[in-house]
């Protein structure tokens, strides 16, 4: 692959992993992590963009998107795909980037109520870019990612030169646990699912390239996730020290996005609104585009279904279902997206140590069930809805609870012991032999 392709394919990843989500969740982090802003950003880069860009180099490593589930019995294989598919896509992630965008870009320059006529605006747009999937990185690689660069950059130099505020004291959560609680919150992005979604749309635009040998494949991949953590890396570090420094205009903010609109308010004027709503819209419809056509590129592999009908009705069913709203879109889907999390992760651990092995199709089942078990163990946590005599019993009896991830040590186990298994049956044969 040219350098070019090759770095504009690092932005277009980039592009596609940067929604409004992962520009809020930086200044929370920031504002109450204060002056511990970098052990809690150490924590939360390793998360955020550790895991993901392990996620990409891993399919990258198995060359195709499909060989993540290829040893599970085809049935489980394809649920599990259009499962992942259907929540972050049309069910959950793109309804709402539309919302988002259009809370925190639109709404405040309007008066009325305009979401139904954003949506169908915003959907036809996305459309409109996803019909012609290979020129995906000309649309987002070498247009519209340098273009959110350059906003965001203006944003970090005011933050970083002109600064409102200095870094106050940590919160509670902060104040002996900050890399902890940064583990937490970027695992909380959830962006390792995003990424075995997007494995199909990078896997494709690595191949359209003529890089196709396996070896190939996986080094590419590796150069592409190296390009995408150092550009996200960045952004987030950059966001994180806005809301360290956000503290005489946040007080009292509910949320990332509310400390990043009143930062900008602050910084730059009335033209700091228009700056933040081109930012947000910019990176929501890069990430939409992203998802419209990793399900259809999906749906055309795996049950040959025509990409521009499949394209047409994700982003039909994206724009009648954001109508609904974010707070009804987040109660109907989130305990989806919450479970299939740890189920992709230990599909992509899974894979690391035995690629693509049809012979250990019983570690993929056991590392799928000991995630969904344990991940909606994690889910009625984080919903709330776990007993409050069980959720104390787990709290200090189950490792990892508390963070989110009681999934993890139970799938390690489980990988351990068939990678050990694996090992005494390959020298019990060499012996016989």
């Amino acid at each position: 692959m040219k350098t070019q392709d090759l770095f504009a394919t690092g932005l277009m990843t980039f592009a596609l992993f940067l929604g409004a989500g992962n520009l809020i969740f930086p200044p929370s982090l920031g504002l109450e992590a204060g002056t511990h802003l970098f052990q809690a950003m150490a924590g939360f880069l390793i998360t955020a963009v550790g895991l993901p860009a392990f996620t990409l180099i891993v399919l990258g490593r198995i060359s195709s998107s499909q060989n993540l589930t290829r040893p599970l019995p085809n049935w489980l294989g394809k649920t599990f795909w259009v499962l992942l598919f259907t929540a972050i896509g049309p069910a959950f992630g793109m309804p709402r980037a539309v919302t988002v965008a259009y809370e925190m870009g639109i709404k405040p320059f309007v008066t009325s109520d305009h979401l139904m006529l954003f949506s169908v605006a915003f959907s036809a747009t996305t459309l409109l870019l996803a019909f012609k999937p290979g020129r995906l990185v000309d649309y987002i690689g070498k247009v519209m990612t340098p273009m959110l660069i350059l906003m965001l950059l203006a944003l970090a130099f005011a933050a970083i030169f002109f600064p409102l505020g200095l870094p106050q004291a940590p919160t509670a959560d902060y104040q002996q646990n900050a890399v902890t609680q940064g583990l937490i919150q970027g695992y909380m992005t959830m962006d390792a699912i995003a990424a075995v979604g997007f494995g199909w749309v990078i896997i494709q635009t690595i191949n359209s390239k003529g890089v196709t040998e396996p070896k190939d494949v996986a080094k590419t991949s590796l150069k592409v996730a190296l390009i995408y953590a150092v550009l996200m890396s960045g952004c987030y570090i950059a966001i994180g020290y806005v809301g360290a420094t956000s503290t005489p205009v946040a007080a009292n903010a509910a949320n990332g996005g509310e400390i990043l609109t009143r930062y900008v308010a602050g910084e730059f004027g009335a033209y700091g609104q228009w700056l933040l709503a081109a930012i947000i819209v910019m990176a929501c419809l890069t990430t939409t585009v992203g998802l419209t056509n990793a399900s259809a590129e999906y749906y055309k592999q795996s049950f040959n279904a025509p990409f521009s009908m499949t394209a047409a009705i994700v982003v039909v069913l994206t724009g009648f279902i954001a109508n609904f709203g974010l707070e009804q879109i987040l109660t109907v889907s989130l305990p989806a997206i919450l479970v299939l999390c740890p189920v992709a992760i230990a599909l992509v651990l899974a894979s690391f140590v035995f690629p693509g092995k049809k012979s250990v199709s019983s570690t993929y089942i056991g590392m799928l069930t000991t995630a969904f078990v344990f991940g909606g163990i994690d889910a009625l946590s984080i919903l709330g809805q776990m007993p409050e005599s069980l959720h104390a019993a787990l709290e200090h009896s189950l490792p990892l609870y508390t963070a989110h991830a009681s999934w993890f040590l139970p799938c390690m186990i489980v990988l351990a012991l068939s990678r050990l298994q694996n090992v005494k049956a390959t020298f019990s044969a060499k012996m016989a032999n």
